[in-house]
């Protein structure tokens, strides 16, 4: 009997260590850090009309800066934004240093690394160039036309696009950038030929800056992807579903593509 008690014990001391430990894991999940800290941390790179930061000011703007206020509100937490890069986006996720990435394409290689929401908007790419240089011919289409030896192509560091540019590309050179604005520079005055980008920030580019710019959507497509948040690899299903619904009834009523309307036209009554 004395054995028995023993043993009993022991399983009842177990059950105990065991559930303690479970409480303990369900406290220190996602979200209930994030709750006990009072801020969810977004990492923002610039990209418009997702992500607009003002140079004067240093405030964001954007839709998915919206997002990761509703997000935050979803929570009941605050929101902080977070000025990055995009060649540290991922990183900066993957070392703590914010809660979730903003505007990031849904890429396999970085599903690897982290986490993915489902998609928010649709992403593509297009190449933008003005229609009087010399190099460029009126009827080329598909990137491999754009791959020759003597022709510039500006692209921003750490992206989708210059990670698949960067095993396509073979003859043209690639001028990798920090930032939009650095790339827009540098066609504008002709350190590059070509800008490749996403479709929604050329469009922009392309209806500010008057009739001299070509805009080409490549065939076949050199990516068309989701947009969405990225978090960190261990987050559960639960989790992700906080964002996902909220994400699923906003696409649904139309809100998102109204978002993202009103950052871009924000952004054309700024000519």
């Amino acid at each position: 009997m004395k054995i028995l008690k023993m043993i009993a014990s022991v399983a009842i001391g177990g059950l105990m260590v065991f559930g303690a430990a479970s409480a303990q894991a369900q406290e220190t999940g996602y979200w209930q850090k994030i709750q006990s800290r009072g801020t969810l941390r977004c990492g923002a790179a610039v990209a418009p009309p997702h992500v607009m930061r003002d140079p004067a000011s240093g405030e964001f703007s954007g839709a998915f800066i919206d997002l990761c206020k509703e997000i935050a509100d979803v929570v009941g937490v605050k929101a902080e934004v977070i000025d990055t890069s995009w060649d540290n986006i991922v990183a900066g996720l993957q070392a703590d240093r914010w809660d979730m990435s903003l505007a990031l394409n849904r890429t396999p290689k970085r599903a690897l690394a982290i986490a993915f929401t489902d998609s928010a908007w649709d992403y593509q790419v297009s190449i933008v160039h003005n229609k009087a240089n010399p190099k460029i011919d009126a009827s080329w289409k598909s990137l491999a036309d754009f791959d020759k030896a003597g022709v510039t192509i500006a692209i921003m560091s750490g992206t989708a696009q210059e990670q698949i540019l960067s095993t396509q590309i073979k003859n043209a050179t690639l001028l990798r950038l920090p930032d939009s604005d650095a790339t827009r520079l540098a066609l504008m005055s002709r350190r590059a030929d070509v800008l490749v980008d996403d479709a929604d920030s050329n469009l922009l580019f392309t209806t500010k800056n008057g009739e001299d710019w070509v805009t080409v959507l490549p065939e076949p497509a050199i990516a068309k992807q989701g947009v969405g948040m990225g978090l960190p690899r261990n987050v559960t299903g639960a989790d992700l579903a906080v964002i996902n619904l909220l994400f699923a009834e906003k696409i649904a009523k139309g809100e998102m593509k109204a978002s993202v309307d009103k950052y871009a036209k924000q952004l054309l009554d700024q000519k």
